[in-house]
């Protein structure tokens, strides 16, 4: 890589991807003195299973940033950055429900997915260092209420998360059970049991 430390010495994107984390390289904090006219600030990006996967800089030429700036700086692109990770994870789980998981730094993008049998098939970065999940786990097979802790919360989570689903389908299908039933990957006679234990009418 051009900015790779073993390039460039200290630098934001190399010094990112090195160490893994989000940092500022600030001017005269690189190693070399034909980038110390720069100001990087650089976030990781991890993949639908928590590997690295690229980072995401926005550097300066400005000589008036200030402290209070940079930190601005600091958190757009940490913020971007889980954006992406969180539409990308979207995109990989795409037929899959998709979990914020309880975790205590708000923010932190720690999803999991959920398949129609409630068992979780994928989880993010920050689900897998707070909630302790594993890639050998998930080949196993976990319980979603397992993961979540609280099982009586977990299971009315995951029922209202299943509820919107099969209402979102049953509106984009125009009521079409058949249609609904194949968009969500599921036989009509699965859709119309759990049509019933929600409650939840064919729209007029």
């Amino acid at each position: 890589s051009v900015w790779s430390e073993d390039s460039e010495g200290t630098n934001g994107i190399g010094t990112c991807l090195a160490e893994q984390r989000a940092l500022t390289i600030h001017r005269d904090q690189h190693f070399f003195s034909r980038n110390t006219l720069l100001s990087c600030t650089t976030a990781p990006v991890y993949d639908h299973e928590g590997n690295l996967a690229a980072a995401l800089d926005v550097s300066s030429c400005r000589s008036d940033l200030t402290e209070g700036f940079v930190h601005l700086i600091s958190v757009a692109v940490g913020d971007a950055a889980r954006r992406i990770e969180a539409e990308n994870f979207r995109m990989v789980y795409s037929s899959a429900r998709i979990l914020l998981a309880p975790v205590a730094e708000r923010g932190a993008g720690a999803l999991i997915a959920v398949d129609q049998d409630d068992l979780v098939i994928g989880a993010s970065r920050s689900a897998r260092l707070a909630l302790g999940i594993t890639g050998e786990a998930l080949a196993r097979g976990l319980l979603a209420a397992d993961v979540l802790g609280d099982q009586a919360k977990a299971k009315e989570d995951l029922d209202d998360a299943e509820r919107g689903a099969l209402q979102r389908a049953m509106a984009r299908a125009g009521g079409n059970v058949s249609a609904a039933a194949q968009n969500l990957g599921i036989s009509r006679a699965t859709l119309h049991r759990k049509l019933a234990r929600f409650e939840i009418r064919r729209p007029h």
